[in-house]
Parts: C-alpha cells; structure tokens; sequence
C-alpha cells in the first residue's frame, strides 16, 4: 500500500493532480478540498494515498490533509460506500461538517450529498457515529487518533531528533512539535520546525 507520494506538482485540476517522482507521473484522484489547497504547478506537494485494487483499474486517492484522509478510510469503510462515492462526500462537505453531521445523526445533511440516498445515509451514521465520539472523546484528551499523518511526517521525525540531539527531553519536544503544527499547519520545514520549537522554550 502506498501511503504517502511526495514530488514536483506536474498537473492539477479539480479532480486529479499528477505527482513528477523522480521522472515518474503518479495521477491521484484529489477532493476539492485537497485541490484548493494544493500548490501551484511546479512546486513541490506531499499527499497522503489511498490505493484502490480492481480487477480493471488501479486508483490512487490523495489528501493534503491526513485528517481528510482518515474521514475517507472511514466513509468507504461502510458498506455501499466506496472509493468514488468517499472522494464525492468529502468534496462535498468539509471533514468538520461531515464529522458534525454524523455526531449529531443529522440524516438530511449527508443526504444532501450527491450519490448518497436515505438507506445509506442511514448506514452512515449507524456505523460511524459512536467511532467519530470516540475519537473527538480522544482529541480532547490530547490523543492522536491520525497516527498515520505523524508516522509519515518525516520533516517531524527529523525535527524531534535535532531536538532530543540537543538536549531537549523527547516527550516535552514532540508536545512542542504538535503544538506548533497544529499552530502552523504540517507543512513546515525541519528547519522552521526547529526554530519555532527554540523560540518557544
């Protein structure tokens, strides 16, 4: 399983981008969320995958935001929703929205989505909604419940070892870490990671 593809952003558009890896062309299905967020043609992009196996395709799925990505592995985790209606849902509505809707049973605002029909909405909720509980129960007490964006972060991995390499106690470095991404975004270098987490101390 490809989990995340980081390269030289060749092409996008509102549905897909292709991702330049050392000469290689990755075409990943994108939301517009993710789309929106993307940098210009050129520059360089980091997206968190999904692949989908079928006997007749093969299908990447890309997020800039880990949190997105995770909302999708649960949407299409639901019988009667797969990998198209997923990346539609998450389009759609932004992961707050959708994480709200299902929290609080809302039927009507995940119907409201093209492709999803009372039954399946339904199914949604009844499957989803004691997870998403669970998980915002989890945030609060300062959980990680996207372990995998933190496992692939490697501008972080690296940061948090510069850190500890210069005398900085690992627990209280990555609670620095988190807090400056989650202040500044996931998409900062190891180089500003480190300064942020020296000027905070």
């Amino acid at each position: 399983m490809i989990a995340y593809i980081e390269g030289k952003l060749a092409y996008k558009d509102h549905a897909q981008a292709i991702l330049d890896v050392a000469g290689m062309g990755y075409e990943v299905r994108i939301s517009l969320a993710t789309f929106s967020k993307l940098p210009a043609e050129g520059e360089k992009a980091k997206l968190y995958t999904f692949q989908h196996i079928k006997e007749d395709a093969h299908t990447l799925y890309g997020f800039l935001d880990p949190n997105e990505k995770a909302l999708f592995m649960q949407l299409i985790s639901v019988s009667g929703i797969g990998p198209g209606t997923g990346i539609v849902m998450v389009s759609s509505m932004g992961v707050g929205e959708i994480r709200q809707a299902i929290v609080n049973e809302d039927v009507r605002a995940i119907q409201s989505i093209k492709g999803v029909g009372p039954k399946t909405a339904q199914r949604v909720i009844l499957e989803l909604r004691d997870k998403l509980r669970k998980d915002e129960l989890l945030a609060k007490a300062g959980v990680d419940t996207v372990p995998l964006a933190r496992a692939h972060n490697t501008n972080r991995s690296e940061a948090l070892s510069a850190l500890v390499t210069l005398g900085f106690a690992r627990s209280a470095a990555e609670k620095n870490l988190d807090q400056i991404q989650q202040r500044h975004g996931n998409d900062l270098s190891v180089e500003e990671l480190i300064k942020f987490a020296l000027k905070s101390n």
